[in-house]
């Protein structure tokens, strides 16, 4: 909202205190349409999260943009996070798509950790979304490859080094998090194996692979956060569309076949102008969505 004012000067002192009297609501309510006319954001939470998670994202964005409709979205909560990314793509479609067919000017996305790759599901696959702003929060987007206190409590018996047994297997890919598990030892068998994050990064063919490009570069504006001290995020250049090589060495998004190929549409929108990278250090993997700073620095501006 302008700083300018039609109350500079002396000019209200010039009406009647009956003109006046008049003109201020007036001027109020004019004020409170600007206000409101933030379009609403969706929130789609991570693994093993719940909707009441994000009470503090949701009050950083309604005391920066005051009257903002917010919506967590409170499916596959807790445990339920854990079943396949699919499913999950269409529960949460269905829940968003209301919200916006209700927003003529549009809607925001923050998903943060795996919901991150959720949003991407149905940016992908929904054709007239109307998604401006999504925003990755801390999400794996090219992938997750670390031993992790998550993974050593779904599958205590087993490390990284050998994942790849149960996660590129039809049982594994029944588990969300070997949806997007990424092995950079066995590239061919993430490639071949993987039902979900090959598939939306192109790096498997599907005979969807164009609407699905199509669909993703409907937004306006994608925006990666991540950082050094994420702790959960391996590596965590993978919110920004980093990863592995067979040497462990992390190659950044520049540099990836999914982004030099184009595939799905990451390119495109970077020569656009339209990808923003935020790194932030000193925030550990649980805390992204509770930090200040965070939101101050990545995500507030981009909620207009």
């Amino acid at each position: 909202i302008s700083s300018w004012s039609p109350l500079h000067g002396d000019w209200p002192r010039r009406l009647g205190n009956g003109a006046a009297g008049l003109l201020y609501p007036l001027l109020g309510a004019c004020l409170w349409a600007a206000v409101v006319a933030y379009k609403p954001v969706i929130i789609v939470h991570g693994l093993f999260d719940s909707s009441g998670d994000f009470k503090n994202l949701q009050r950083f964005i309604n005391e920066s943009h005051p009257g903002t409709n917010v919506t967590v979205i409170d499916l596959f909560d807790r445990s339920a996070s854990l079943q396949p990314m699919w499913k999950q793509v269409e529960g949460f479609k269905d829940a968003v798509y209301p919200i916006m067919q209700n927003a003529a000017d549009g809607v925001h996305f923050i998903c943060y950790s795996q919901g991150g790759l959720v949003c991407r599901g149905i940016l992908s696959t929904l054709s007239d979304h109307n998604v401006h702003s999504f925003i990755s929060l801390s999400s794996p987007q090219a992938g997750q490859y670390g031993d992790t206190d998550y993974l050593k409590y779904l599958f205590p018996q087993f490390v990284k080094s050998n994942l790849y047994h149960l996660c590129y297997t039809a049982v594994g890919q029944r588990v969300s998090i070997c949806n997007y598990w990424n092995d950079p030892h066995h590239k061919d068998l993430y490639v071949n194996s993987s039902d979900y994050l090959a598939l939306l990064n192109g790096e498997r063919p599907s005979p969807n692979s164009t609407e699905w490009k199509k669909n993703f570069l409907m937004i306006k504006k994608l925006v990666l956060i991540g950082g050094p001290d994420d702790g959960v995020i391996t590596p965590w250049q993978s919110s920004q569309f980093g990863f592995y090589n067979d040497n462990e060495t992390v190659v950044e998004m520049q540099h990836q076949d999914l982004y030099l190929s184009d595939f799905f549409g990451l390119k495109t929108l970077a020569a656009r102008g339209d990808v923003i990278i935020c790194s932030v250090p000193g925030v550990e993997h649980v805390w992204w969505h509770s930090n200040e700073t965070v939101f101050h620095s990545c995500i507030e501006r981009w909620l207009v």
